[in-house]
């Protein structure tokens, strides 16, 4: 037999075995040990009981004969909602069969619940629809599904489930501060950010140069031209040139590791400072990334970086690293922030600064519950001290002045 065959056997092997539950294993070793001891050691009790446990087992499984075939519509509205706000969810089922459906139970895994509904005997193209609520407590991401119809036997030793839909995300994103522009706008994104790159077209205006065959005739500077030819006598065109510039683009680098947090609060208020000033940042019209740890989001919008907001949780890279792949994965940062616990080392977040090139402007973001809200400088570099997410603006607005 070819390796294809022999995979397809262990594939329905495995299917058919995945009917029986672990009631129905329990059973069915019980009726074989009993069985055995009963022919070993001569008891017919031993003997009833086998023979009752094989008698269940052929009695449950014809719960198992018929097919079931639906149609199921899971509904979220909205997907993404902020902390403390409730998602109205549904999901319809349809009877996509000829004939009626035989009653059976669907589940729909939420988080770490599951709800399970009873569907009667549905008649052909006939729906039948559940609604329920998925309250929201703090930031994360909340599992919906996939939604499962379970057929078997009322004392659960047979079931066959068929998933019907994929697996479905609630975003939960973190309460956010309300913050004033972090003063690039339109006017700095339209002038952007000088690098050392000479272009032939740009805004940064950089210097004049000679003409030389295949210039843009569209940058000679006239005037300049006239005044040359005028002093020397000679035939001479000058052009401008230019310095390449980008467009604003803000990264924020938040510490995964656990031991620089006290505690978890601690560390969803630095989720939602980050969310705040993403959100604050595509608004002036910058590009946006966030990293942390193993999460991050590249270049995008706030939509991207509050997902990726979401789903950060605690690891192991740290800071330093964490910077690394920040610059890896937004080599046009203009604006960069460091965000720590209070438990965390300045030492580290000036390791992480220097990550990024010289021309990127570093602020660094404590976030130090039961201190004072203040911003210092060190080693050139504004130090924000947040005692409370509220008071994110007032000093955000002050080192950025």
């Amino acid at each position: 037999m070819s390796e294809v065959g022999v995979e397809q056997l262990r594939e329905r092997a495995r299917v058919a075995l995945g009917v029986v539950r672990p009631v129905g294993w329990t059973i069915l070793g019980l009726g074989l040990a009993s069985g055995a001891a009963a022919q070993a050691a001569g008891w017919r009790e031993l003997a009833v009981l086998s023979a009752a446990c094989f008698l269940l087992l052929l009695l449950t499984w014809p719960f198992l004969l018929g097919r079931t075939s639906v149609r199921v519509d899971l509904r979220l509205e909205p997907e993404r909602v902020t902390a403390g706000q409730s998602v109205a969810a549904g999901v319809v089922v349809t009877n996509v069969a000829s004939t009626r459906l035989v009653p059976t139970t669907l589940e729909v895994p939420v988080g770490s619940t599951v709800h399970r509904y009873a569907l009667g005997a549905l008649a052909p193209q006939v729906s039948d629809e559940e609604s329920f609520t998925i309250r929201t407590e703090r930031r994360g991401v909340i599992a919906v599904g996939p939604a499962t119809t379970r057929r078997g036997d009322p004392l659960g030793i047979f079931s066959r489930d068929m998933v019907w839909t994929p697996r479905r995300e609630v975003l939960v994103r973190p309460p956010l501060v309300p913050l004033e522009s972090l003063g690039a706008g339109l006017l700095r994104d339209l002038e952007g950010v000088s690098t050392d790159a000479v272009s032939q077209s740009d805004l940064a205006f950089h210097a004049l140069r000679e003409y030389a065959p295949g210039d843009d005739l569209r940058h000679i500077h006239w005037r300049s031209s006239a005044k040359v030819m005028a002093s020397t006598g000679e035939a001479a065109l000058l052009v401008r040139q230019y310095l390449d510039t980008r467009r604003s683009h803000a990264t924020l680098v938040v510490d995964d590791r656990p031991s620089v947090w006290g505690d978890q609060e601690e560390f969803e208020v630095a989720m939602a400072v980050t969310a705040s000033i993403a959100v604050r940042a595509a608004t002036d019209d910058f590009d946006v990334t966030f990293v942390c740890g193993a999460e991050a989001s590249a270049g995008g919008d706030a939509h991207l970086a509050l997902d990726s907001v979401c789903r950060a949780d605690f690891g192991t890279a740290g800071i330093v690293a964490t910077a690394r792949r920040a610059v890896a994965v937004a080599p046009e940062t203009s604006l960069a922030f460091f965000v720590t616990g209070s438990a965390g080392t300045f030492s580290d977040v000036q390791r992480a600064a220097a990550a990024f090139p010289p021309e990127v402007r570093r602020l660094a973001v404590l976030v130090e519950p039961g201190s004072t809200s203040r911003v210092t400088e060190a080693g050139g570099m504004p130090v924000l001290h947040l005692a409370r997410k509220q008071d994110l603006g007032a000093v955000l607005r002050w080192s950025l002045r």
